[in-house]
Protein backbone atom coordinates (compact mmCIF):
# COMPACT_ATOMS: atom_id res chain seq x y z
CA UNK A 1 0.00 0.00 0.00
CA UNK A 2 2.96 2.51 1.06
CA UNK A 3 4.30 1.11 -2.43
CA UNK A 4 1.19 2.48 -4.34
CA UNK A 5 0.77 5.78 -2.67
CA UNK A 6 4.65 6.28 -3.07
CA UNK A 7 4.42 5.54 -6.79
CA UNK A 8 1.22 7.74 -7.26
CA UNK A 9 3.25 10.92 -5.69
CA UNK A 10 5.66 10.77 -7.69
CA UNK A 11 3.42 10.15 -11.10
CA UNK A 12 1.86 13.84 -9.84
CA UNK A 13 5.01 15.30 -9.50
CA UNK A 14 5.84 14.21 -12.90
CA UNK A 15 2.63 15.15 -14.47
CA UNK A 16 2.32 18.93 -12.93
CA UNK A 17 6.11 19.64 -14.23
CA UNK A 18 5.04 18.26 -17.62
CA UNK A 19 2.23 20.65 -17.56
CA UNK A 20 4.10 23.48 -15.73
CA UNK A 21 6.82 23.48 -19.08
CA UNK A 22 3.97 23.77 -21.37
CA UNK A 23 2.63 26.75 -20.09
CA UNK A 24 3.59 30.39 -22.42
CA UNK A 25 6.20 32.37 -21.10
CA UNK A 26 4.90 35.38 -19.22
CA UNK A 27 4.51 38.87 -21.06
CA UNK A 28 7.40 41.42 -20.00
CA UNK A 29 6.11 44.03 -18.22
CA UNK A 30 5.14 47.30 -20.34
CA UNK A 31 7.60 50.20 -21.07
CA UNK A 32 7.04 53.26 -19.44
CA UNK A 33 5.44 55.77 -21.02
CA UNK A 34 7.23 58.34 -23.31
CA UNK A 35 7.27 62.07 -22.14
CA UNK A 36 5.59 63.85 -24.74
CA UNK A 37 7.88 65.80 -27.40
CA UNK A 38 7.91 69.71 -27.41
CA UNK A 39 5.84 72.01 -29.60
CA UNK A 40 7.50 73.83 -31.43
CA UNK A 41 5.96 76.62 -33.34
CA UNK A 42 5.65 77.00 -36.70
CA UNK A 43 7.47 80.34 -37.86
CA UNK A 44 5.56 82.43 -41.08
CA UNK A 45 8.92 84.21 -42.72
CA UNK A 46 7.92 88.25 -42.41
CA UNK A 47 7.59 89.90 -45.76
CA UNK A 48 10.32 91.68 -47.81
CA UNK A 49 9.31 95.23 -49.18
CA UNK A 50 12.69 95.36 -50.91
CA UNK A 51 13.15 95.28 -54.90
CA UNK A 52 12.62 97.01 -57.45
CA UNK A 53 8.64 97.50 -58.76
CA UNK A 54 6.69 99.31 -61.29
CA UNK A 55 2.63 100.45 -61.54
CA UNK A 56 0.17 102.54 -62.67
CA UNK A 57 -1.69 105.15 -60.28
CA UNK A 58 -4.65 107.27 -60.41
CA UNK A 59 -6.73 109.34 -58.64
CA UNK A 60 -7.43 113.39 -58.24
CA UNK A 61 -6.68 116.23 -57.90
CA UNK A 62 -7.81 119.77 -56.02
CA UNK A 63 -6.37 122.81 -55.25
CA UNK A 64 -5.88 126.45 -56.12
CA UNK A 65 -4.25 128.81 -58.22
CA UNK A 66 -3.84 132.70 -57.76
CA UNK A 67 -2.86 134.91 -60.11
CA UNK A 68 -1.07 138.92 -59.57
CA UNK A 69 -1.06 140.59 -62.46
CA UNK A 70 0.70 144.07 -63.03
CA UNK A 71 2.50 146.64 -65.72
CA UNK A 72 5.02 148.41 -65.83
CA UNK A 73 2.89 150.96 -63.61
CA UNK A 74 2.18 148.93 -61.23
CA UNK A 75 0.31 146.06 -59.75
CA UNK A 76 -3.22 145.36 -61.11
CA UNK A 77 -6.58 144.03 -59.55
CA UNK A 78 -7.84 140.25 -59.73
CA UNK A 79 -10.21 137.96 -58.93
CA UNK A 80 -7.72 136.39 -56.46
CA UNK A 81 -7.32 132.59 -55.99
CA UNK A 82 -9.70 130.18 -57.21
CA UNK A 83 -10.17 126.24 -57.01
CA UNK A 84 -8.53 123.67 -59.67
CA UNK A 85 -9.42 120.49 -59.67
CA UNK A 86 -9.26 117.08 -61.88
CA UNK A 87 -8.55 113.70 -62.45
CA UNK A 88 -4.95 112.35 -63.62
CA UNK A 89 -3.54 108.87 -63.95
CA UNK A 90 -0.19 107.32 -64.80
CA UNK A 91 2.64 104.95 -64.03
CA UNK A 92 5.32 104.05 -61.29
CA UNK A 93 8.38 103.20 -60.75
CA UNK A 94 10.30 102.60 -57.83
CA UNK A 95 13.03 100.47 -55.58
CA UNK A 96 12.77 99.92 -51.58
CA UNK A 97 15.56 98.44 -49.35
CA UNK A 98 14.41 96.69 -46.20
CA UNK A 99 16.48 96.82 -42.89
CA UNK A 100 14.33 95.09 -40.44
CA UNK A 101 11.35 96.97 -39.82
CA UNK A 102 12.34 99.83 -41.74
CA UNK A 103 11.90 100.24 -45.35
CA UNK A 104 13.56 102.90 -47.19
CA UNK A 105 13.14 104.08 -51.08
CA UNK A 106 13.22 105.87 -53.94
CA UNK A 107 9.83 105.91 -56.40
CA UNK A 108 9.41 108.73 -59.70
CA UNK A 109 5.96 108.52 -61.05
CA UNK A 110 4.71 110.35 -64.82
CA UNK A 111 1.26 111.25 -64.80
CA UNK A 112 -1.28 112.91 -67.45
CA UNK A 113 -3.70 115.49 -65.72
CA UNK A 114 -6.55 117.55 -66.35
CA UNK A 115 -6.22 119.38 -63.26
CA UNK A 116 -7.50 123.28 -64.20
CA UNK A 117 -9.76 125.81 -63.04
CA UNK A 118 -11.20 129.28 -63.87
CA UNK A 119 -12.73 132.26 -62.47
CA UNK A 120 -14.23 135.05 -64.12
CA UNK A 121 -13.61 139.13 -64.01
CA UNK A 122 -16.91 140.81 -64.33
CA UNK A 123 -15.56 144.77 -64.25
CA UNK A 124 -12.45 146.23 -65.85
CA UNK A 125 -10.21 146.45 -62.78
CA UNK A 126 -11.30 142.90 -62.59
CA UNK A 127 -10.18 142.21 -66.41
CA UNK A 128 -6.65 143.49 -65.83
CA UNK A 129 -7.83 147.20 -66.41
CA UNK A 130 -8.77 146.45 -69.81
CA UNK A 131 -11.13 149.31 -70.71
CA UNK A 132 -14.38 148.28 -71.56
CA UNK A 133 -13.90 144.82 -70.26
CA UNK A 134 -16.95 143.45 -68.45
CA UNK A 135 -16.77 139.79 -68.90
CA UNK A 136 -13.26 137.91 -69.13
CA UNK A 137 -12.08 134.46 -67.84
CA UNK A 138 -8.98 133.39 -65.95
CA UNK A 139 -7.83 129.98 -66.51
CA UNK A 140 -5.14 127.46 -64.90
CA UNK A 141 -4.17 124.32 -66.43
CA UNK A 142 -2.00 120.91 -66.04
CA UNK A 143 -1.86 118.81 -68.26
CA UNK A 144 1.22 116.76 -67.07
CA UNK A 145 2.77 115.92 -63.53
CA UNK A 146 5.95 114.08 -62.48
CA UNK A 147 7.44 113.46 -59.12
CA UNK A 148 11.13 112.01 -57.90
CA UNK A 149 10.43 111.55 -54.20
CA UNK A 150 12.23 109.31 -50.97
CA UNK A 151 10.31 107.17 -49.59
CA UNK A 152 10.67 106.06 -45.56
CA UNK A 153 8.47 103.66 -44.01
CA UNK A 154 7.86 101.17 -41.38
CA UNK A 155 6.62 97.91 -41.94
CA UNK A 156 4.11 95.19 -39.67
CA UNK A 157 4.70 91.97 -42.03
CA UNK A 158 2.48 92.88 -45.18
CA UNK A 159 1.37 96.08 -44.68
CA UNK A 160 3.47 99.75 -44.50
CA UNK A 161 3.12 102.70 -43.86
CA UNK A 162 5.63 105.46 -44.88
CA UNK A 163 6.39 109.12 -45.60
CA UNK A 164 7.65 110.62 -48.92
CA UNK A 165 9.41 114.35 -50.49
CA UNK A 166 10.96 115.31 -53.04
CA UNK A 167 10.90 117.00 -55.99
CA UNK A 168 7.78 117.96 -58.56
CA UNK A 169 7.54 119.20 -62.32
CA UNK A 170 5.00 119.76 -64.52
CA UNK A 171 3.34 122.05 -67.16
CA UNK A 172 1.38 125.18 -66.20
CA UNK A 173 -0.94 126.52 -68.96
CA UNK A 174 -2.46 130.37 -68.29
CA UNK A 175 -5.33 131.88 -70.28
CA UNK A 176 -7.07 134.83 -70.30
CA UNK A 177 -9.39 135.76 -72.49
CA UNK A 178 -12.26 138.77 -72.47
CA UNK A 179 -15.82 138.74 -74.54
CA UNK A 180 -17.09 142.14 -73.34
CA UNK A 181 -14.99 143.85 -76.62
CA UNK A 182 -13.47 142.46 -79.85
CA UNK A 183 -10.29 144.98 -79.83
CA UNK A 184 -8.76 142.73 -76.87
CA UNK A 185 -7.39 139.26 -78.14
CA UNK A 186 -6.27 138.00 -74.84
CA UNK A 187 -3.12 135.58 -74.34
CA UNK A 188 -2.14 132.19 -73.47
CA UNK A 189 1.44 131.12 -71.63
CA UNK A 190 2.48 127.81 -70.75
CA UNK A 191 5.92 126.14 -69.34
CA UNK A 192 7.38 123.83 -67.72
CA UNK A 193 7.93 124.47 -64.11
CA UNK A 194 9.47 122.57 -60.77
CA UNK A 195 8.59 122.61 -57.58
CA UNK A 196 8.18 120.35 -54.68
CA UNK A 197 6.28 117.32 -53.74
CA UNK A 198 4.97 115.58 -50.09
CA UNK A 199 3.17 113.18 -48.42
CA UNK A 200 2.24 109.80 -47.13
CA UNK A 201 0.69 106.32 -47.32
CA UNK A 202 -0.05 103.10 -46.50
CA UNK A 203 0.62 99.92 -48.86
CA UNK A 204 -0.75 95.72 -48.61
CA UNK A 205 0.88 93.11 -50.00
CA UNK A 206 -1.54 91.31 -51.95
CA UNK A 207 1.02 88.16 -52.82
CA UNK A 208 4.61 87.54 -53.02
CA UNK A 209 5.02 90.31 -55.67
CA UNK A 210 1.49 92.38 -56.18
CA UNK A 211 1.05 95.30 -53.54
CA UNK A 212 -1.75 98.15 -53.33
CA UNK A 213 -1.48 101.89 -52.10
CA UNK A 214 -3.42 104.58 -50.97
CA UNK A 215 -1.26 108.22 -51.06
CA UNK A 216 -2.00 111.69 -50.53
CA UNK A 217 0.86 114.22 -52.18
CA UNK A 218 0.37 117.61 -51.19
CA UNK A 219 2.27 119.73 -54.77
CA UNK A 220 3.46 123.37 -54.94
CA UNK A 221 4.79 124.11 -58.83
CA UNK A 222 6.48 127.54 -58.66
CA UNK A 223 7.36 130.08 -60.62
CA UNK A 224 4.59 129.81 -63.34
CA UNK A 225 3.44 133.32 -65.02
CA UNK A 226 1.06 134.64 -67.51
CA UNK A 227 2.37 137.65 -70.21
CA UNK A 228 0.50 139.41 -72.04
CA UNK A 229 2.06 142.07 -74.60
CA UNK A 230 0.91 145.23 -74.84
CA UNK A 231 -3.01 145.40 -76.98
CA UNK A 232 -3.61 141.89 -76.10
CA UNK A 233 -4.76 142.09 -72.51
CA UNK A 234 -4.81 146.28 -72.22
CA UNK A 235 -2.41 149.52 -73.93
CA UNK A 236 0.37 148.41 -71.78
CA UNK A 237 2.20 144.96 -71.47
CA UNK A 238 0.94 142.42 -68.59
CA UNK A 239 2.76 140.42 -66.61
CA UNK A 240 1.36 137.88 -63.67
CA UNK A 241 3.01 135.53 -61.70
CA UNK A 242 0.52 132.49 -61.08
CA UNK A 243 0.69 129.88 -58.31
CA UNK A 244 -0.41 126.54 -58.75
CA UNK A 245 -0.76 123.91 -55.82
CA UNK A 246 -2.58 120.59 -55.59
CA UNK A 247 -3.46 117.94 -52.98
CA UNK A 248 -3.48 114.19 -54.92
CA UNK A 249 -5.30 111.53 -53.40
CA UNK A 250 -4.02 108.61 -55.47
CA UNK A 251 -4.96 104.74 -55.34
CA UNK A 252 -1.96 102.42 -57.23
CA UNK A 253 -0.80 98.93 -58.05
CA UNK A 254 2.28 97.43 -58.52
CA UNK A 255 4.20 94.63 -59.52
CA UNK A 256 7.22 93.79 -57.49
CA UNK A 257 10.26 91.85 -58.90
CA UNK A 258 12.68 89.57 -56.88
CA UNK A 259 14.40 91.38 -53.16
CA UNK A 260 17.47 92.65 -53.41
Amino acid sequence: MKRMLFAGALLLAATGTTLAADLPPSMPPPPPPRAPAAYVPVVQPQYNWGGIYIGINGGYGFGNSAWTPSTAAGPLTAPGSFNINGALVGGTLGANFQAGAFVFGIEGDGDWSNIKGSVAGTTPATCLGAPGATACTYQTSNDWLATLRARAGVAWDRVLIYATGGGAGGDVKTNWTVTATSALAGASSSSTEFGWAAGGGIEFAITDNVTAKVEYLYVDLQNASFSCAAGGCQAAAVTAPVSFTTSLVRAGLNLKFNPF
